[in-house]
């Protein structure tokens, strides 16, 4: 049996940019668009009369933004799924908060907008719930991609970013190590410098240096040096793992 069409509800103040996401839905197939608000409040309004099933929200609105909606939309059973469309990138983190299942940037092309839509349609089948706290949204070229913390080899920081190393890759993301440290697992990794988060299995050796420095070396011989506030939490990391062993 074929599935029902998403219902989908694009909320935007601009009115080319929903003619635009109108046309593109309309391109993609199994998608109908049951109507368009101009800001967070108008859409509200509509809720009760046309139950969306995912919402294409701007962020920046008059009256109430996409983020405040979003918020509201968290204590609503059944929650619509929120699919970020917006000028700007310095928003992931607000929109990783209220569980988006993505965060597109404008203009949208059309294989970004269905890959998107995919992951409600499998949130739908009953995959695992979109917006897991171990994902992160990063800007990249002219999109964001999302990022898995499993990933995630490294975190350095720069400045008001964080870089996450991933593999051969690294991205930055707009978030403080503080922020971030939170929201990783503590189980996975371990802040071993005030700029520096590293995964634990990625950990291959724990010495000091010539200076009598302590330092982390993973697995493809980076080196991270290990501050002094942070050394009694990897020596009692690497006793406690000597002695499961």
């Amino acid at each position: 049996m074929a599935e029902p069409p998403l219902k989908v509800l694009i909320v935007d103040d601009e009115p080319l940019a929903v003619e635009r996401l109108t046309m593109l839905c309309a391109g993609l197939g199994g998608i109908a668009v049951i109507g368009s608000a101009g800001d967070g409040e108008a859409a509200l309004d509509m809720l009760d009369r046309c139950d969306p099933d995912l919402l294409l929200l701007d962020i920046a609105m008059p009256r109430m933004d996409g983020v405040s909606l979003a918020r509201i939309l968290e204590r609503r059973v059944p929650r619509p799924a929120v699919i970020f469309v917006t000028a700007y990138d310095h928003h992931a983190v607000d929109a990783f908060d209220v569980a988006a299942v993505d965060y597109l940037l404008k203009p949208v092309a059309a294989e970004r907008l269905d890959r998107a839509i995919g992951r409600v349609r499998d949130a739908r089948r009953g995959a695992p719930p979109p917006g897991e706290p171990d994902q992160y949204w990063v800007p990249h070229r002219s999109e964001m991609i999302r990022i898995p913390a499993a990933s995630i080899d490294r975190v350095e920081a720069e400045r008001d970013y964080m870089r996450l190393h991933v593999g051969a890759r690294s991205y930055l993301i707009h978030m403080t190590i503080a922020e971030l440290e939170q929201r990783l697992d503590p189980a996975a990794f371990l802040r071993v410098h005030r700029s520096a988060i590293v995964r634990i299995d990625r950990i291959a050796r724990v010495g000091k240096d010539e200076a009598g420095n302590w330092f982390a070396e993973l697995g493809d011989g980076h080196r991270l040096r290990v501050g002094r506030t942070y050394r009694m939490r990897l020596k009692a990391l690497v006793r406690r793992e000597a002695v499961s062993r």
